[in-house]
């Protein structure tokens, strides 16, 4: 068995990375859904920068899947549980409940966090470990910034 490089990764790294691509995006394009909806501009900044992270970090994982001369695709079909998080957060959007959009936006932060917890269980050792686990500090400070305000405007209503 030859040893993993980032530009010979073997194909369940691969999949991980796909996997995590696809969650990245979906995240993004929630909390923009969320940062167009909601009136607390402080709130909108906060989703719209989350929103720039899930990007950007989207497009990293998108260089080593190309690196591999395998399609990274950025756009798409979407994890299940990932886009039913987002439909909901949409519904609770119209209502512009504050609380409740924080809550979603939490249970959002919940499938991404997660996703990453999987990927770095069923990828550790792989030449992909330290990227992942750089992403998912960050993915984890932005779950508990949303948990945190969630909890603080469950605490002011």
């Amino acid at each position: 068995m030859a040893l993993e490089t980032k530009l010979d990764l073997n194909e369940e790294t691969l999949a991980a990375l796909r996997d995590l691509i696809q969650a990245n995006v979906d995240s993004r394009d929630g909390l923009r859904y969320c940062a167009e909806k909601i009136e607390d501009m402080t709130l909108q900044s906060t989703f719209l920068r989350l929103a720039d992270e899930r990007d950007a970090q989207a497009d990293e994982l998108c260089q080593y899947v190309e690196w591999n001369a395998e399609d990274a695709r950025k756009s798409g079909s979407y994890a299940a549980a990932v886009h039913r998080t987002w439909i909901a957060i949409r519904d609770m959007v119209a209502v512009d409940d504050t609380y409740a959009i924080l809550a979603e936006a939490e249970r959002g932060e919940d499938q991404i966090k997660n996703a990453y917890e999987e990927s770095l269980k069923n990828t550790a050792g792989s030449a992909m470990n330290d990227l992942l686990l750089q992403q998912y500090t960050q993915v984890k400070a932005s779950h508990d910034h949303i948990r945190d305000l969630r909890d603080s405007y469950k605490d002011n209503n």
